[in-house]
This record gives C-alpha cells, structure tokens and sequence, in this order.
C-alpha cells in the first residue's frame, strides 16, 4: 500500500496539553487518517495495549502518525523505549485521544467519554449489551465505533474475537481447576482424578472457539468433560479432534438440567455476536450443586449466560452464591497481557491499516466484514444485535456511512 498522503493536522501543543481535535467532520469516513491514537487502558486490571513495537512500525512505514499515551505497553511488558524506536511518538491521554483513529482493548470507560467526539473513530472491543452506558456515551457524541467482536466473516466466524476467544476458553479450564483445590475454596477435586478416584466432572455450555478450547484443556487434564452446543453440525466439525473423555452432546434445557447439579465445573461459553447472551442456567439450578462446585462464566461481558454470575476483577475474581465459587472476570485474557496484546495485534493490525489508510467507506470495499463491525455513526446504531439490545431502531451500516 502507498504512503497516504499528507492531511492537515489539528494544532498540537506540549503533551501535557490538550490536543485540539481534527476539525474534518469526513475525517475517516471518506478520507485517510492521518494519525492513530493509542491510550493507556485504564478499566480495573487491564493491562493490554491495542498496539505493538512491531505493528507501530508497521504503520509508520506506510505514513501514519502513531501517537502511544506514555506507559500504555508497561504492563503487556512493551517499553516506552520500545514505541519510540519503533517511530511512535509518546504523548498525554488527550493527545492520543485526540488523533483520527484512536485504537484501544476494552471499551471507553465514565472517565473517558469526555473524549468521545463525532470526528473519531474508534476501533476497540466493545460488547455494548453488556455494558449499555457507552453505546449510550457513543451516540451522544456522535462518535464512529467499530467493535472488534462483531467484525464477522461470510462463513460466520468472528476473527478479530477469536484469539481472545480462544485465550479465554484455555483460561477457563485452568482457572476452574486452580478454584476446585481446597485452599482456594474448592470441593478438593483433581481435575483428573487418579487410580480408583473419579477425575472432575466439567460441563461446557458451547462449542465455539471458547468452548472448545476450554473443553480440549480440561480433556487433556484428565477430567470427564461435557462439551453442549446446539449445533450438530458444529460438534460433527470438532469430532476428529475430540481427545480424551471428551463427550460432545447436542444442547437442551433437559440436558443441562440433569448436567449441572453433578458438575464439580460449569463453563460458560455461548455468544450472540453484538447481543446479550441467553441465560441458560437459572438460579434454582446453581443451587443444585454441590457446594464447593465452581462456576466460570466467561460470557460475562455479553451479560453472562448463568443467572448467578456478576462481573469481577482480576483483583477480586471469585464471589460464592449458594456455595458455589463463580468466577466472571469481564476481561480474562487480561491475564495474560503480553500474549493477549501479540494475539489481538496480529489480527487488528490488517485493519488498522486499511481504515487509516483509505478511511471507512473505502475500507469496507476492500473489507466487507467491517460492515458488521460498525455499531455506532454520527448518533445511529448500525448494528441489529447491539440495537436490540440497546432498545432502539437499526439503520445499514452503508446508510449510516453515507
């Protein structure tokens, strides 16, 4: 791809103050980004970066202006060194914020909206059924958002959530082993058991790239897994790779119904790509386990799909309802932040090139899936999952750019 060519810049101070924002209203619908922000995630416990040393170069090789808030690669173990030698420019919160494309991990926090604009476009993971105040923040100002995980190919598959996914699923297993342990409030169970003693008994709601990852980990634990999904198609897919005392069931309430209460471990893993996530497991279910049992919901940041989870921290992961140890942490990859970090660069990083590049409108001929990426423009909600779930009307996503 070409160098882009030069557009005029907002008037810059010292990055200790704040950056007057792009004047062009078309900035990035029609016309290239001149620079790429990248703030410091502030939400409790994240510490990925949305950009690399290498993915920085990357972008300074074709012309793009890449500004890093100081610090924001400290706790992905990225340097401040590292983005400066990388051609990145270090600036304040306002300054990043203040660039055509601003490029995070999670979703603009309350201390954040004030930066929201109706000249931006923003390119993060948002999950806005779960979290409905920033949709709400979104269309106040205006802003242009395309969200990470409803970035949806023709065959289904959503490839810019799918590392996440897949880091998330392989978490859940070890995290639910870790809770099953006694000293951590579990009922004493080894996930695969031993000679004369039953392994751990894992049932996972969904074979997505979540599901099955955690499934695959907890198989070849040793442990009795559970694998549901409502598609006998999808699970006929994962047949030839099934391992284990791995046992895949098509779903239904009267399954899950007689699974659960024997489970030592309940993973929850569906998706509804943009929308909230059913709730599978009711209340009166949970109670049905044994105390000691633990729960890993990780659909937590569409909601959950286990009516007893509520969202935690890394800092504070676990709260025990009837006995039952749940762990809901709304970022879990969050855990591992320089894998996550590498892992979602190396698949954002194409796009990140063509939005800067050629702008919105170009971008989606060149990649038709941003089409579904698009939640929010100019006031309007683009998307029909998140517009359901936000309870207002949908326009197409080319109606709202045009």
């Amino acid at each position: 791809m070409a160098p882009i060519a030069s557009l005029s810049q907002p008037r810059t101070t010292n990055s200790s103050t704040t950056m007057a924002p792009p004047s062009s209203s078309g900035a990035g619908l029609t016309a290239p980004m001149a620079s790429i922000g990248v703030p410091t995630e502030i939400k409790r416990d994240e510490q990925r970066v949305a950009l690399t040393p290498d993915g920085v170069a990357d972008l300074e090789s074709q012309g793009m202006e890449v500004r890093i808030q100081a610090g924001a690669g400290l706790g992905a173990g990225f340097s401040d060194a590292a983005f400066t030698a990388a051609g990145a420019r270090l600036v304040s919160a306002e300054e990043a914020w203040g660039a055509h494309l601003v490029v995070k991990v999670k979703e603009p926090q309350p201390e954040e909206f004030g930066f929201l604009r109706s000249d931006l476009v923003l390119f993060t993971y948002l999950h806005l059924a779960a979290y409905p105040e920033v949709g709400r923040a979104l269309l106040a100002a205006g802003t242009t958002a395309v969200a990470y995980e409803t970035v949806q190919l023709e065959d289904g598959s959503l490839p810019l959530l799918a590392p996440m996914s897949e880091i998330a699923g392989r978490l859940a297993a070890q995290v639910g082993a870790h809770l099953l342990e006694r000293p951590h409030g579990g009922r004493g169970i080894l996930m695969g058991g031993c000679t004369g003693v039953r392994p751990a008994r894992v049932v996972v709601l969904g074979a997505g790239s979540v599901g099955w990852n955690a499934a695959r980990i907890a198989a070849a634990m040793d442990a009795e897994v559970f694998l549901l999904d409502r598609s006998p198609q999808r699970l006929r897919q994962l047949e030839a790779d099934r391992r284990g005392r791995l046992v895949s069931l098509v779903s239904s309430s009267s399954l899950i119904e007689r699974l659960v209460p024997e489970a030592d471990l309940l993973i929850g893993a569906v998706l509804t790509a943009g929308g909230r996530a059913p709730t599978l497991v009711e209340e009166a279910l949970v109670r049905q386990m044994q105390p000691g049992s633990v729960v890993v919901d990780v659909a937590i940041d569409q909601g959950g799909c286990i009516a007893t989870s509520r969202e935690t921290s890394h800092t504070d992961p676990v709260h025990t309802l009837h006995g039952v140890q749940h762990y809901a942490v709304g970022n879990m990859p969050g855990a591992v932040p320089f894998t996550s970090t590498e892992a979602l660069v190396s698949v954002t990083l194409p796009y990140i090139l063509v939005m800067a590049g050629r702008g919105l409108v170009e971008a989606v001929t060149d990649r038709p899936e941003l089409l579904s990426g698009l939640n929010t423009v100019h006031g309007t909600v683009c998307h029909p999952g998140v517009a359901r779930a936000l309870g207002v009307s949908p326009r197409h996503p080319m109606a709202c750019l045009q």
